[in-house]
């Protein structure tokens, strides 16, 4: 069973994994390739001049894959409670287990809305529906996450990072039962 399992591999997605597994976390992060980061142009991104879409996801991806965690390519078709967790089910029939599961899908709100997940009016413009989720990415249900966009945030990818680290960290607090953080100092 994974610790933490993320759906959507965008900036909120990939930055939620990159923490969970540099924490030590088993994480799983689901990418089904068909998110909006990778049809944008980024220049209003702190600390990269300029960068494409694609170049974009795949440095978050490899960066998440470097501290451990797995990368799928599927499609989440669904997300059940089992047990101790969730079990999360994708489109070739294969199946997932993991503890706590964060929805980082952008502005697609029908897999959390199948699971049980409330959802309620979005009010960035052209998204018409969000995830509830609390000020640390809770959901309704406990151990469902939402981060980024899918969650009420700007579609803005550096504000969508910064939300699925939060939560990451929020998610790694609780399992850790202290609150986490992580500071790299440089090399000598």
């Amino acid at each position: 069973m994974y610790e933490i399992a993320i759906i959507g591999a965008g900036p909120a997605g990939a930055s939620a994994a990159l923490f969970a597994a540099k924490a030590g976390k088993k994480t799983l992060l689901i990418d089904n390739d068909k998110g909006m980061t990778r049809r944008g142009w980024y220049e209003n991104y702190y600390g990269i001049s300029e960068i494409g879409g694609p170049d974009l996801v795949e440095t978050g991806h490899k960066q998440a894959v470097k501290f451990g965690a797995e990368l799928v390519a599927e499609q989440a078709t669904s997300l059940v409670a089992s047990g101790d967790g969730f079990v999360i089910g994708t489109e070739s029939g294969a199946s997932y287990e993991a503890k706590h599961v964060v929805l980082a899908t952008g502005v697609l709100t029908d897999l959390a809305a199948a699971a049980g997940v409330t959802t309620k009016d979005g009010t960035e413009p052209r998204i018409k529906t969000v995830i509830a989720a609390s000020p640390e990415g809770r959901t309704n249900i406990d151990g469902i996450w939402a981060a980024g966009t899918v969650a009420g945030l700007s579609v803005h990818a550096i504000i969508t990072a910064g939300d699925g680290a939060k939560v990451a960290v929020n998610i790694i607090s609780e399992l850790n039962g202290a609150r986490y953080v992580d500071h790299d100092l440089l090399k000598a």
